[in-house]
């Protein structure tokens, strides 16, 4: 059906086509009632008399009108023209991330900048149980004010829900959107167990976002091969190859990249606001870090050891700039001296109450995180035995916090149960689940936590009093000298 400019479709006048694609055709509208311009996608009559196209039509355009967030394009309205059904969606003015992507691949920064956006988007449509399942750059817009927007809903999938879940979210129970064995999808985006037409959930989608960066990055698709066999064959057992030398990419982006497309579903991230964690923690530091990471790409065993030591050489250099700029004239400088002198990675450190000894936890020599004490001016260090459980702070009392079953997320982030340890090792006595940081009160009992819940990070101070709570990222969490106060 090709409709001519002045045709109404209820309040919607036709203007002029858009476009066309598989799942209908495009027009640009005017909604007469309030006096704006639309995009309504028309499902072709003859298309509209197939069940398959008119349920993935109908279900695309009822999975996203029930979304309401920046990075997701919005549904206004849909209905019936001549038994053809269409829907009513934002106009948007741009071009799609393909389009963008033909001129080759993007600075990182700028991909970190996309990729929070699609992960974000992502976050709310799985939090109401909808999986796209057709992820790519072709269904990626970006706005003229370059805001990124998910396009074409038309294969996701309801994810079916029962009693209590599915009245909160709002959207009816669905069953299977295809028969097991089917593969539905875009080939060189799709997960493996997407390309084996297994289950998919939303660890599929987060599989089609890391193929999404590593074309950001490279300009090129990871597993896209010859032919459609062999390019199934990729996804299914090679590892994406090596980033260009000359891509800038600093290594932690590429272990995101890389753990969004493992091909265990288990083994990557787990939820899409882990992944805007994770970018986001890149996005503050990650043009600086590039320069710095460019200058000389070592080989990829030793740019992993050497990351979070130039993440702590920005963070000293950071903490000297601000006391050199608001206390010049009061406080003299800093003199550093080596405690530590082993080959690895030191996560976090504290001044034991006296001032005397400093506990820290480390990975040396490719062995699992451990939690060690050391005196100032003595360079031996003595294991307090409790490997795999990084240290989070020191009361005044002397007792540490650490994290018991830790579960590694990405760069320095770590979530697991708070518990308390004593100053010279011994068993530690759990105290709270799902904590990613903590920090005693000058009481030496009182704690802070930073709390990972339902996507979300939570500050509670005192634990289980919420302060405050947010989708996006807290970190360096500190109660001040007072108690009064939480700085992060």
């Amino acid at each position: 059906m090709v409709l001519e400019s002045g045709t109404h479709l209820g309040p919607y006048e036709i203007v002029a086509p858009l476009g066309a694609g598989g799942m209908g055709e495009v027009y640009r509208a005017r909604d007469s009632r309030l006096g704006r311009e639309v995009a309504i996608k028309v499902l072709p009559e003859s298309f509209s008399k197939d069940p398959d196209r008119l349920r993935r039509f109908e279900q695309e355009a009822r999975a996203a009108s029930k979304l309401n967030h920046p990075n997701i394009v919005t549904v206004h309205d849909f209905g019936t023209y001549e038994d053809a059904p269409y829907a009513v969606q934002e106009l948007l003015e741009g071009e799609t991330l393909r389009e963008r992507l033909r001129t080759g691949a993007l600075p990182a920064s700028k991909a970190v900048e996309y990729g929070i956006q699609v992960a974000r988007g992502l976050a709310a449509t799985h939090e109401k149980g909808i999986v796209h399942r057709d992820l790519k750059p072709e269904n990626l817009f970006l706005t003229s004010d370059d805001r990124l927007k998910i396009l074409d809903f038309g294969l996701a999938k309801l994810a079916a829900a029962e009693g209590p879940a599915a009245e909160q979210n709002g959207l009816p129970a669905a069953t299977q959107a295809t028969a097991a064995g089917i593969v539905m999808g875009t080939l060189g985006y799709m997960s493996p167990e997407q390309v084996r037409g297994q289950t998919v959930d939303q660890r599929g989608d987060i599989f089609a976002l890391g193929a999404i960066l590593y074309e950001m990055l490279s300009g090129a698709n990871a597993f896209k091969r010859g032919s459609s066999a062999d390019t199934m064959s990729a996804i299914l057992k090679e590892d994406p190859p090596e980033l260009p030398n000359d891509s800038k990419v600093p290594p932690a982006l590429d272990r995101i990249v890389r753990r969004c497309l493992e091909k265990q579903p288990n083994q990557r991230f787990q939820d899409t606001s882990d992944v805007a964690f994770a970018l986001e923690a890149l996005s503050g530091t990650a043009t600086h870090l590039v320069d710095a990471a460019v200058q000389t790409r070592p080989s990829s065993r030793l740019t992993q050891r050497l990351v979070p030591a130039l993440a702590l050489v920005a963070a000293v250099a950071i903490g000297a700039l601000a006391g050199h700029r608001f206390f010049r004239s009061e406080a003299p400088q800093p003199k550093f001296s080596a405690v530590s002198f082993r080959r690895g990675t030191v996560f976090n450190a504290r001044f034991s109450p006296d001032g005397n000894s400093i506990y820290y936890a480390a990975a040396w020599d490719g062995n699992p995180i451990d939690i060690y004490v050391a005196g100032r001016d003595d360079p031996g260090a003595r294991s307090l035995g409790v490997s795999g459980d990084p240290l989070l702070a020191v009361s005044r009392k002397g007792e540490l916090a650490i994290l018991n079953h830790a579960q590694y997320l990405y760069q320095f982030s770590y979530v697991g149960t708070l518990a308390l340890l004593p100053p010279s090792g011994g068993s530690p006595r759990e105290l709270l689940e799902n904590v990613r940081e903590a920090d005693f009160a000058p009481d030496g009992e009182t704690l802070a936590v930073v709390r990972a819940e339902r996507g979300k990070n939570v500050l509670e101070y005192p634990a289980g009093h919420i302060l405050y709570e947010t989708p996006g990222w807290i970190s360096y969490m500190r109660i001040s000298p007072d108690g009064n106060r939480v700085a992060f």
